[in-house]
């Protein structure tokens, strides 16, 4: 038996023994910065982001041509696309390529401004904690900035009528400004039709829309210029057979998603066949069903055929003879559009197939378009789904002009369904940077600063609009504070005219919805990077298969330093 004071001496020793020796806990390789350096490295990290895209703001931005690893080229000035087709690998700047992304998929606009002010907020904050603040109280302070700017936001906002051509007009000229298409007028006007037709009125009195029911269909060739809304669908699809009549007048259309074709069993089976009269009976019975399933498209009326899968050749030969204009294999999306747009029911039985389910166009037809055959459906009565079949002179110019038309959309969609616009050119920004100004001043605590910094940071998107028009962003800035402390709600920075302006005068709005979306986004991301004080990189590992390397039967795992 051993006494108390033997194991005390024994402790002691042990405790002796390991003061000196390294624990190994992480895996060989492991990466691992704390406190201040982490907290430097994301920011720095996130601010190279923010920098990248800063030029590409406002009507005077600069484009970015990015290549691939496969050699492909994209040229734009899209934030989101910028940011997707960099291929970010640190960890801090993938999330402010999440707040781009966050960005368009919520509004589809505003995706620059939002990582641009994520990035100020960040350098803000930088200059905080290395006066001693606690990114903490950074944190709070910017959470209480970006709620007082919310509500500063829903204030000075503008209500407007959703179905107002004129002013969604102008919201889809400010998207446009800043891209390929700015001198495009006539594509204001085709994304405000285009959303007008596919809105459809909400129970309580406001309207609901699908951006989805607007398809985008792009075909190198002919010019900008030549871009149309069609109000129908577009399919890129030829007609099947070159029997078929190619185009169809008062078209009555079958919506199908089952194959026409003889359909292998389930199972495995064999046919015995032993004289040439059962080969006959067998292909003529084949044959049959193929020519009762035309049979059933043509007795209910059909002279349209839309099929999701496949059509049997012999099939579409009796559909030929039966003067029905067939298309096979059509997306399930453009499936889902044609409902819409045609007022057809899909049936997934041909048996089923009613007069009652085939829908209505003034015209199908198949057109050549640039060296592909595409089916048009169009002139329904009413359609919900709509397309707009982008044209260009080059494969490049195509691309940027439906990423710009997206845009367009996107912005008149959120004023249709939030009827509410605030002034472009960094006004609202300036607004709200002045009236949180004022809220900091009332605040007792540390917040304060946070606050303050906040403001500074909103004013960065009209110093970045003066600048990438050649402007001083300091006379600017100047004038800027100047009007808004004479209650000039709307003063922002006139880029064309190169002085601050009234842009609400000059019909330069955008949507609230838009702008609400950045504040959010920003502010999230720069709390979500500032907690951020260790971070923890594993080594990739080699091997997959097998025990780590290092690691030994019986023994521990081998890693760097804990």
């Amino acid at each position: 038996m051993v006494s108390p004071q033997s194991q005390r001496g024994v402790r002691g020793k042990l405790s002796a023994e390991l003061a000196g020796q390294q624990i190994i806990i992480l895996r060989e390789g492991t990466n691992r910065s704390r406190g201040r350096d982490a907290q430097k490295a994301n920011i720095v990290a996130a601010k190279i982001i923010a920098e990248s895209v800063k030029s590409s703001l406002g009507p005077k931005g600069m484009d970015k041509m990015l290549v691939d690893g496969f050699g492909d080229v994209t040229i734009t000035n899209d934030g989101a696309t910028i940011l997707d087709e960099m291929e970010v690998q640190h960890p801090a700047a993938k999330m402010m390529v999440e707040v781009a992304k966050t960005q368009d998929d919520e509004v589809g606009d505003g995706t620059t401004t939002s990582v641009v002010v994520a990035g100020e907020l960040l350098k803000k904050a930088e200059d905080l904690i290395d006066q001693g603040l606690h990114p903490t109280v950074i944190v709070d302070g910017y959470r209480a900035a970006s709620s007082k700017a919310l509500e500063i936001l829903d204030q000075i906002a503008i209500k407007v009528d959703p179905t107002d051509k004129a002013t969604l007009r102008k919201v889809a000229e400010v998207s446009l400004a800043s891209k390929l298409l700015a001198e495009y007028k006539e594509m204001s006007e085709l994304a405000v039709n285009a959303v007008l037709q596919v809105a459809e009125k909400t129970p309580e009195g406001g309207f609901r829309v699908d951006i989805d029911d607007i398809k985008v269909e792009k075909k190198p060739g002919e010019s900008l210029l030549d871009t149309v809304l069609i109000k129908g669908i577009v399919l890129d699809k030829e007609v099947v057979h070159p029997g078929m009549p190619k185009r169809i007048e008062d078209a009555k259309i079958a919506l199908v998603d089952s194959p026409l074709e003889v359909e292998k069993t389930e199972f495995d089976a064999k046919i015995s066949i032993e004289d040439p009269e059962q080969m006959k009976a067998f292909l003529d019975e084949e044959e049959k069903m193929l020519k009762d399933m035309v049979e059933k498209v043509s007795t209910a009326g059909a002279n349209v055929l839309l099929c999701e899968k496949g059509i049997d050749d012999v099939a579409q030969h009796y559909l030929a003879k039966k003067g029905v204009l067939a298309v096979r294999r059509v997306k399930q999306s453009d499936m889902e559009k044609l409902v819409k747009a045609t007022g057809a029911r899909i049936v997934s039985n041909l048996d089923d197939l009613k007069a009652g389910d085939l829908g209505k166009a003034q015209l199908v037809e198949e057109r050549k378009i640039a060296d592909d055959k595409m089916t048009f459906v169009e002139g329904a009565r009413n359609p919900k789904a709509v397309t707009i079949l982008v044209r260009g002179g080059s494969e490049r110019l195509v691309d940027e002009a439906e990423r710009s038309i997206h845009d367009a959309l996107c912005v008149v969609r959120d004023v249709v369904r939030d009827p509410r616009v605030v002034g472009g050119g960094g006004a609202p920004e300036a607004e709200m940077a002045k009236q949180l100004r004022g809220y900091a001043q009332k605040q007792s605590g540390k917040e304060q600063l946070a606050i303050l910094a906040f403001a500074d940071a909103l004013e960065s998107v009209p110093i970045a609009l003066a600048e990438n028009a050649g402007l001083d962003p300091i006379d600017i800035m100047v004038q800027l504070r100047a009007a808004h402390d004479k209650g000039q709600t709307w003063a922002g920075v006139d880029v064309f005219d190169s002085k601050v302006a009234d842009l609400r005068e000059k019909g330069v709005l955008e949507p609230h919805g838009v702008k609400m979306q950045v504040i959010k986004s920003a502010a999230e991301a720069a709390g979500m990077i500032l907690k951020i004080d260790d971070v923890i990189a594993s080594a990739k590992s080699k091997d997959s298969a097998g025990p780590p390397k290092g690691q030994e039967e019986g023994g521990e795992e081998g890693s760097s330093e804990y």
